[in-house]
């Protein structure tokens, strides 16, 4: 039978649609995964996902990846995906490791909560993910999606994204 971490191991392969180096799981996004054999002996894999905004487009692609992905072990014959909003995503949920590969993206990961900064300071700018410099500064707080925001490092003279934290 299919095993809770063989099913958790196959949604580190779904990339988020919009930062293809990062996954559903190093976002966080993965809350719940249910792995169940039916009295037919058919694996039923429920897999809960909390997104990183409710009208995010991208949610029916996640959809479509998941149970692809899923459908592909041996085992397993339905998949169940539920975006779930309890508990609500929160960007101290991203992963160590989704922080580095969204920084080797071209993205400044968000601040941890455990930094104890606003939500979204105007003030203080990330660091820039190409050179590390902390000389830069927001350019317009609306990035290519409603996550992100856009930075222009005054070290290395590149314009970054920056990912809001929530």
């Amino acid at each position: 039978m299919v095993s809770e971490a063989a099913v958790w191991a196959a949604l580190a392969d779904v990339k988020d649609p919009e930062i293809p180096p990062v996954s559903i799981v190093d976002m966080g996004m993965v809350h719940r995964v249910l792995v169940q054999r039916g009295d037919t002996g058919i694996v039923r894999v429920r897999v809960e996902i909390v997104p990183t905004f409710v009208g995010c487009p991208a949610l029916g692609i996640i959809r479509r990846d998941v149970v692809s992905r899923l459908r592909a072990l041996d085992g397993v014959g339905e998949v169940e995906v539920d975006f779930v909003l309890d508990p609500s995503w929160s960007s101290d949920r991203i992963t160590p490791e989704g922080r580095e590969r969204l920084r080797s993206f071209g993205i400044a990961p968000p601040p941890c909560a455990s930094e104890a900064r606003p939500l979204i300071s105007l003030a203080e700018a990330p660091a820039c993910p190409y050179c590390g410099s902390l000389d830069t500064h927001l350019e317009n707080l609306f990035g290519p999606t409603a996550c992100r925001s856009i930075y222009y490092c005054d070290g290395c003279h590149q314009p970054f994204e920056g990912m809001k934290a929530i």
